[in-house]
């Protein structure tokens, strides 16, 4: 009776691999690739096939183990990560619902003007300033107030506009810019303010670890990562 044989482990590994890698001349699609499973029988194979005249070498068993222990883990860690990704991008969509209709803070020049509120933001000093305003624009880019800051040291500072003009006459609701402007060793520097602002909807992220975006009313948006406050 003829014994037949087998390549040893790390052949018959790369015979199957480029077996498997190969397109499927019928179906003109790739073969799929060595899954754990199928290593641990093709090992099997090979132990059952082996030439008794010549076994295989102890080393070369406890590598070929060493392979599919490996592969094994390997396969483990992606099913690990894929249900990780799974439930961050659930954790996310859960804290999309829970901001829509929620005011935030962010680094903007413009918000949305209540007239029984009036808005309240802050301009963020870089340095000593001796003179700090906040010029207020309407939709037509006209100025309709100036808040006067006076002298502020390092940080942000706050600013509230009532909504009336410098005439003392109210403005009507809608979208209004800001101006800051801090004065930095005798220099006039423009500075960032921070103004409130209404989710409207968030926008999920599209790649798997991406960030959501928080669509705002008035037309802008931002990035989850870029709100400084969010209100109760």
């Amino acid at each position: 009776m003829t014994t037949s044989t087998t390549a040893t482990g790390a052949a018959a590994l790369a015979q199957y691999q480029a077996t498997t890698s190969t397109t499927d001349s019928s179906t003109g699609t790739a073969g799929s690739a060595l899954g754990k499973d199928a290593f641990l029988q093709l090992l099997v194979t090979q132990l059952k096939n082996q030439d008794p005249l010549s076994p295989t070498d102890n080393t070369q068993f406890v590598s070929q183990m060493a392979q599919f222990s490996s592969l094994e883990s390997m396969q483990n860690l992606n099913t690990t990560v894929d249900s990780l990704a799974t439930t961050y991008q659930s954790s996310q969509a859960l804290q999309a619902s829970s901001l829509v209709g929620r005011s935030v803070v962010v680094a903007s020049d413009s918000a949305v003007l209540d007239p029984t509120k009036g808005i309240t933001g802050s301009v963020a000093v870089t340095g000593a300033s001796t003179a700090t305003t906040v010029g207020v624009y309407d939709s037509t880019g006209s100025l309709v107030d100036t808040i006067d800051l006076g002298v502020q040291a390092t940080g942000n500072s706050s600013f509230t506009w009532d909504g009336l003009n410098s005439s003392g006459v109210a403005e009507p609701a809608g979208n209004y810019s800001f101006k800051a402007t801090t004065t930095l060793d005798g220099v006039a520097t423009a500075a960032t303010t921070y103004l409130p602002a209404t989710v409207s909807s968030v926008t999920m992220a599209t790649t798997s670890g991406g960030e959501m975006t928080l669509n705002l009313a008035g037309g802008s948006s931002v990035a989850l990562s870029k709100v400084q406050t969010i209100a109760n």
